[in-house]
């Protein structure tokens, strides 16, 4: 008897602790229905003090806005989070509630270093590929045009900037740099001049091939000073070049010699040579 009416009292307990539960949510869920819940404010920071350079807060805002659903305790921070990472130029943004009716959202914006690939893609400085105005990037600084592989972004992204210190030794830039699906290097200066670097054979391989370009460069320069069209690198102790102006002598033994300067004809053609020269 004793044990039954202890089962009663369990049960009983239960029920009780059931209902005050249901009661508690029933007046929480209650609570965060009142109007002084409902968002009133989305306000927009810059993760860095330089503040947004391509992203209007007011439009970003007001693009977002009537997509949040929910009021301070129901909105789903992630979906906020989602459409403001879908706008262009935003690379990454937080959301966090603010007591009691504010979301505060922090964007960082992608910051271009140049174009990727030809579909009209934009690469950022961290090696995200993104879509943007191309116009827009291009008031910021001239755009270097990078191509390689899928997933190779970051690779091109690093390999570019240490060809742009290699090169500043000679003053030359680079402005086009392209990865074949082979894994070549092809990088175009602000000089015109296309230099093939081939393919790396250990970490050492192009610095070697660029340092040597670099050291007989002047060299070449101050002979055929109407410029290079495209420098091969990728002979082990040497390198060949084509040139409009350049003129191969009948003997080999003697020096290269640009072509003196002739009127060209309406209709004449330029011609190119190559010469290989061995270090």
């Amino acid at each position: 008897m004793w044990h039954d009416v202890r089962s009663l009292n369990a049960t009983a307990s239960g029920l009780m602790a059931a209902v005050v539960i249901a009661c508690l949510a029933s007046g929480v869920w209650w609570l965060s229905q009142l109007p002084m819940f409902t968002l009133r404010t989305v306000r927009v920071d810059s993760v860095h003090a330089t503040g947004l350079q391509h992203v209007n807060k007011l439009t970003l805002r007001a693009g977002v806005v009537g997509r949040i659903k929910g009021n301070f305790f129901t909105t789903n921070l992630e979906q906020v989070r989602t459409a403001f990472e879908a706008v262009p130029w935003v690379r990454r943004a937080t959301v966090r509630r603010e007591w009691p009716d504010q979301l505060i959202v922090e964007v960082e914006e992608h910051e271009a270093l140049g174009t990727w690939g030809e579909d009209g893609r934009l690469l950022s400085v961290k090696g995200d590929v993104f879509t943007a105005n191309l116009a827009e990037a291009d008031e910021d600084h001239p755009l270097p045009a990078l191509d390689g592989p899928e997933g190779s972004e970051k690779e091109v992204l690093a390999r570019f900037i240490e060809l742009r210190a290699m090169f500043a030794p000679i003053s030359l830039v680079p402005e086009k740099l392209d990865l074949s699906n082979r894994y070549a290097w092809t990088v175009k200066l602000d000089n015109g001049m296309s230099v093939a670097l081939g393919r790396e054979q250990d970490k050492t391989t192009l610095k070697q091939r660029v340092q040597r370009l670099v050291g007989i460069y002047p060299q070449l320069a101050s002979r055929l000073q109407d410029g290079i069209d495209t420098i091969d690198m990728r002979y082990q102790n040497g390198l060949a070049l084509s040139a409009a102006a350049l003129v191969l002598p009948d003997d080999p033994h003697k020096p290269v010699k640009a072509a003196a300067k002739k009127a060209v004809k309406p209709n004449s053609r330029s011609t190119s040579s190559k010469i290989k020269q061995r270090q």
